[in-house]
């Protein structure tokens, strides 16, 4: 069942909080192929919110979402979260070419709090652990490829 509301001792008013659902959800939409939920899932969208909280982010966050629901009502007299999905990437996209800072820490903080979900670490078949001590392993890449890279001649002005 999803939350039409904020969660109690939230951060954001209701019309905000529906606000980063809906763009979390069109930044990373859920998919039934790999079993993932979107990012604007309750947990994630909570996650979004406790991160863009530590910072000075909390504040730009709320401007972003305030922006995007004015254009939303600019272009369609509507909520972003009441718009039809092709609409709603139509005003996401306005949104990114016009306000591209803003965009810019939406997507950063929808994306890091997206892929450190368990459900979605372990939809991309990662352990549901931390990286140290263990490590995780990692494949050796082809190292011939750089030969040219490391034969040309320095492009760039000596220091000093």
């Amino acid at each position: 069942m999803t939350r039409e509301t904020p969660p109690d001792g939230h951060l954001l008013n209701e019309t905000e909080w529906l606000t980063l659902r809906a763009l979390a959800d069109v930044i990373v939409p859920p998919s039934e192929k790999y079993g993932v939920p979107g990012a604007g899932d309750e947990a994630i969208a909570k996650t979004i919110v406790k991160d863009a909280n530590y910072g000075d982010k909390l504040a730009r966050l709320i401007a972003a979402l305030d922006t995007l629901n004015t254009m939303a009502q600019a272009a369609h007299r509507a909520d972003f979260v009441l718009l039809h999905p092709g609409q709603r990437e139509a005003v996401a996209q306005a949104f990114r070419e016009e306000e591209p800072a803003a965009a810019t820490l939406a997507e950063q903080l929808v994306t890091q709090c997206y892929y450190r979900d368990d459900r979605v670490v372990a939809s991309l078949g990662l352990e549901l652990r931390p990286p140290m001590p263990e490590g995780y392993k990692v494949e050796q890449g082809d190292w011939s490829l750089l030969d040219k890279v490391r034969q040309r001649q320095p492009f760039h002005r000596p220091a000093g």
